[in-house]
């Protein structure tokens, strides 16, 4: 069933103010083709710096730009008219200071017309996130694993399994609430820790891999629409979208191969009219070559 219409696109407060309420409907989306497909059922859209290892190839999303994220971020917020648009800040364009921070974020809400902003990293990250949000750009938190960070952490994995990881983590989700975050995504972290956080703070927990009990969700577009060749245990696929590709592509290579297609449905008629001065064009036959001997 999708959304009821609004008359506005959504805002960073109408995101918060679903905590209690109902649960937060949230994918990335790179294309404005899938942002309007996914703009009638999804409270945000997730411009996520993602589209570097969807889109472009990358092992990681390390190497993505800024430029990249602006070029993606203009076509998801052309495609959708009703969700609220996050794009990912890339790594090196934020963590310096706060001040470069405030650079490029505002670049990206300028050039692309987002609504927010999304930053990796949860206390080290608050001093930024108080200061963008001080100057009027909302910012989404992201605590658990942290994509950006995986040469420091060594690799994709799941964040407070244990239980001595539990309160740098807690201490990291309070304190971007603390800060002025209006949500937070948890990923690939313990469904028990996700409930205490989401318990414990005031805004909207957004799980990707952190269990039902947060108060929204969010995948990765092409991991649930079967897309994606390879993907985490946390993702159900709700699609076969590359086996349809694949199917879609088979059928139109034998059609052009057995000269099926195109039809004649397919092909423009000449109008009704006089014929050229001349006549019609006359039939070219060429001569067979020679075969060398």
């Amino acid at each position: 069933m999708s959304l009821q219409p609004m008359t506005r696109r959504l805002m960073a407060p109408d995101i918060t103010a679903m905590k209690h309420v109902r649960p937060v409907i949230a994918l990335t989306s790179y294309h404005a083709h899938t942002a309007a497909i996914a703009d009638k059922y999804c409270d945000f859209l997730l411009v996520g710096d993602s589209l570097g290892m969807v889109m472009h190839g990358f092992e990681t999303t390390v190497p993505v730009t800024l430029d990249m994220m602006i070029v993606h971020g203009r076509a998801v917020v052309r495609g959708a008219k009703r969700a609220l648009v996050v794009v990912d800040m890339p790594f090196g364009s934020y963590e310096e200071s706060p001040s470069v921070a405030f650079r490029n974020a505002s670049r990206v809400m300028k050039e692309t017309d987002c609504g927010a902003v999304k930053l990796e990293g949860g206390l080290r990250m608050a001093e930024t996130t108080r200061y963008l949000v001080d100057r009027g750009i909302p910012v989404m938190g992201h605590i658990g694993l942290t994509p950006q960070s995986i040469n420091v952490i060594g690799g994709f994995k799941t964040r407070g399994r244990t239980r001595d990881e539990w309160a740098a983590i807690e201490e990291d989700a309070r304190a971007l609430a603390e800060a002025g975050a209006f949500a937070i995504v948890l990923e690939a972290m313990s469904g028990p820790l996700a409930a205490r956080i989401t318990e414990a703070v005031p805004i909207p927990t957004i799980g990707i891999g952190a269990s039902s009990h947060c108060d929204g969700q969010i995948l990765v577009m092409e991991d649930m629409l079967g897309l994606s060749p390879r993907v985490p245990k946390f993702v159900k696929k709700f699609g076969a979208v590359a086996t349809a590709i694949e199917d879609a592509i088979k059928d139109y290579a034998d059609d052009v191969r057995e000269r099926r297609f195109p039809a004649e449905e397919h092909t423009y008629a000449m109008k009704e009219g006089p014929e050229p001065a001349g006549g019609p064009p006359a039939q070219v036959t060429k001569k067979p070559k020679k075969l060398s001997t």
